[in-house]
């Protein structure tokens, strides 16, 4: 983590320490990376849904894992259980949802 992560970079708050939102996409990397190689080609997916707890402060220059698991599919919409961890302590959980996409399709909807 560097100084770029802290939530006083991100604007997300006024202490130096590893921000909420660099969090999220920290575990939301995680769901990707657990889905490679497993959509169809012209598929991706999109967040939709991010339901977080974070559990501890992280200092500049520690290491953060994140994990995801892959725990109910509905139809398009897919939904993880992730962990982040340093040093195997708990940072954050988080329930975290996105949904399948047609790449090409999805794009088309920006107009």
């Amino acid at each position: 983590m560097s100084e770029a992560d802290t939530a006083i970079a991100l604007r997300s708050g006024e202490v130096p320490v590893l921000a909420t939102p660099r969090l999220v996409a920290l575990l939301e990397e995680a769901t990707v990376d657990a889905l490679a190689g497993h959509l169809d080609a012209g598929q991706t997916t999109v967040g939709m849904r991010v339901q977080i707890d974070h559990l501890a402060p992280t200092a500049i220059g520690a290491t953060v894992h994140a994990e995801a698991t892959l725990e109910a599919v509905e139809g398009r919409r897919l939904t993880f259980a992730t962990e982040a961890a340093e040093d195997g302590a708990p940072v954050a959980t988080a329930t975290v949802t996105r949904v399948v996409v047609d790449t090409e399709r999805f794009l088309g909807r920006l107009g």
